[in-house]
């Protein structure tokens, strides 16, 4: 497990842009409410099942969606939600 620390609350909400980079670096922070842990804060890493895939394999995205002529193409969409 990555290192850890413990912040209050508010101490974490002052020191959020901190405790971002001290995540991107590896590091987990436990937020705490009156002493006792309520959140985590942790690298993406370590949560299962986070990788994002690129969107362009997916059918219906990428180079060439709206033909050679993109404005055609979106003025026939606007055209035909008009009738």
């Amino acid at each position: 497990m990555a290192r850890q620390q413990r912040k209050g609350a508010e101490e974490a909400r002052n020191q959020l842009p901190a405790l971002l980079a001290a995540a991107e670096r590896g590091r987990t922070t436990i937020i705490t409410r009156h002493g006792r842990g309520v959140a985590a804060l942790v690298p993406l890493e370590e949560v299962a099942g986070t990788h994002q895939s690129a969107l362009t394999p997916l059918a219906g995205s990428g180079r060439g969606l709206w033909g050679s002529d993109s404005t055609h193409a979106v003025r026939r969409m606007r055209d035909e939600w008009n009738r």
